[in-house]
């Protein structure tokens, strides 16, 4: 069974720095991608930030420039470096992982994480 546990959210003033960090247990045959999303009270769950497997990294606009998310392959784990944090940024974030079960196509599963709340506030 797969399980993605993340860490490191909290309280932070406006334009502090916070990292979060995930790792995923269990086994997935391949990893296509890991990343972080965000659902803020009242709002719709929105893309973060991913990195694919080749090191391929998107980022939500809001956040260039500002976030860096990072991978170790090795020990499946992610890292979200939160910089220059506004209130707008206060939300839950969940760490995913997209992988292959088996060789099939077929076994694609989405995991997701439970979850760390980010509160920017002065």
């Amino acid at each position: 069974q797969v399980q993605l546990v993340e860490s490191g959210g909290g309280f932070v003033q406006p334009g502090g720095s916070l990292r979060l960090s995930c790792v995923a247990s269990g086994t997935i045959f391949r990893i296509i991608a890991m990343g972080w999303y965000r659902q803020a009270p009242g709002k719709q769950r929105e893309l973060v930030a991913t990195i694919n497997a080749g090191g391929g990294i998107n980022y939500a606009e809001s956040v260039k420039g500002r976030f860096t998310i990072s991978r170790n392959n090795a020990e499946n784990t992610v890292t979200l470096q939160m910089n220059s944090l506004k209130p707008e940024d206060t939300a839950v974030y969940y760490c995913t992982t997209v992988g292959y079960r088996s060789q099939l196509p077929s076994t694609r599963t989405d995991y997701w994480g439970k979850g760390t709340l980010v509160t920017v506030s002065s």
